[in-house]
C-alpha cells in the first residue's frame, strides 16, 4: 500500500497542498518541528525545504509508512506513534503539524489533547482536513465510478473518513474540548494535475482502504478494469486535471 500510495496519489494530491503548508509553517519560524500521520514524507521534505534551520520529527501510526517516509526523507528523524499517545515531553515543539491525518484520528480530542502538551509556550498547531467529497475532482469521479461499478454497495471510505471531518465548526469544537483556541480556519483549493485518470484509479483501489473490498471479490481484476474505464470516461484520457478543496486550520494553546 505505501508504495502505490507513493507511486499514484502523492505528486497529485497532497504535493500541492505539501507545498502550502510548508509555507504556512516558515511563516511562524519554527525551531523544533512534530509532524504527525507524515505518512511518506510528502510534507516532511517541503517543510525541511521551506525551514532548513529547524529540526523535524515526523511520526506515523503505521510501521510501514514510517518505513517508506525515512527511506525517502533521511533529513528528518522518523517515530512510530500514536497521536493520541504522543511519545514526547511536555513543551517540546514549537510548531506541530498534520497532513491531512486528523480524519484518522479515533479520538480527535484526546489527539488534539496531546498536541497542546508537547506545544512549548507561543507553538501553534497547523494541519488541514479535506472538504467534501464533493469538492475533490478525483475523488468524487473515483466514487462516482467504484459505486456505479459495485451497485450492491461501494466501500464508504472516502466519505466517511478522509471526507468525513469537512465541517470547520465540528474541528472547532474538538479543538475547543482539547483545550486549544483556533485562530484561523482557511479554505483553500488548489489544482492536482495526474498523468492519467488509470493512474488516479490505481492509487484509489491499491493505495487505500479501499482496495481490502475489491481484493476480497471474485472479479477483483474485472472490477478495477471497471472502475478505471469509468473514471477515465468521466475525466478523459491522457493527463488529467481537477480542482482539490481542504481547509487549513491554526490553533494555539
Amino acid at each position: 500500500m505505501p508504495e502505490a500510495y507513493e507511486r499514484h496519489l502523492v505528486p497529485v494530491f497532497f504535493q500541492p497542498f505539501a507545498v502550502d503548508l510548508a509555507a504556512r509553517a516558515a511563516a511562524l519560524r519554527p525551531r523544533t518541528i512534530l509532524e504527525l500521520a507524515a505518512g511518506t514524507g510528502a510534507l516532511t521534505s517541503a517543510l525541511l525545504t521551506a525551514v532548513p534551520t529547524a529540526s523535524v520529527v515526523a511520526t506515523d501510526l503505521n510501521e510501514a509508512m514510517v518505513t517508506a517516509g525515512s527511506a525517502r526523507e533521511p533529513r528528518a528523524e522518523w517515530r512510530q506513534a500514536d497521536a493520541q499517545e504522543l511519545p514526547f515531553e511536555d513543551g517540546g515543539f514549537d510548531l506541530v503539524v498534520c497532513q491531512f491525518g486528523v480524519m484518522f484520528f479515533p479520538d480527535r480530542p484526546a489527539a488534539y489533547a496531546e498536541v497542546r502538551r508537547v506545544l512549548a509556550p507561543q507553538g501553534r498547531f497547523l494541519f488541514n482536513s479535506w472538504g467534501p467529497l464533493a469538492s475533490h475532482g478525483f475523488g468524487a469521479a473515483f466514487q462516482t465510478a467504484l459505486e456505479r461499478s459495485m451497485p450492491e454497495g461501494a466501500p464508504p471510505f472516502l466519505k466517511a473518513v478522509p471526507h468525513g471531518y469537512s465541517d470547520p465548526a465540528v474541528v472547532t469544537a474538538d479543538l475547543t474540548a482539547a483545550g486549544l483556541t483556533l485562530d484561523t480556519a482557511e479554505e483553500v483549493t488548489l489544482e492536482g494535475v495526474a498523468e492519467s485518470a488509470a493512474s488516479v484509479a490505481t492509487g484509489f483501489l491499491t493505495g487505500t482502504p479501499v482496495s481490502a473490498a475489491v481484493e476480497a471479490r471474485e472479479d477483483a481484476q474485472a472490477l478495477r478494469a471497471a472502475v478505471t474505464q469509468r473514471m477515465t470516461d468521466q475525466l478523459g484520457s491522457g493527463p488529467v486535471k481537477a480542482p482539490m478543496t481542504a481547509t487549513v486550520y491554526t490553533a494555539h494553546q
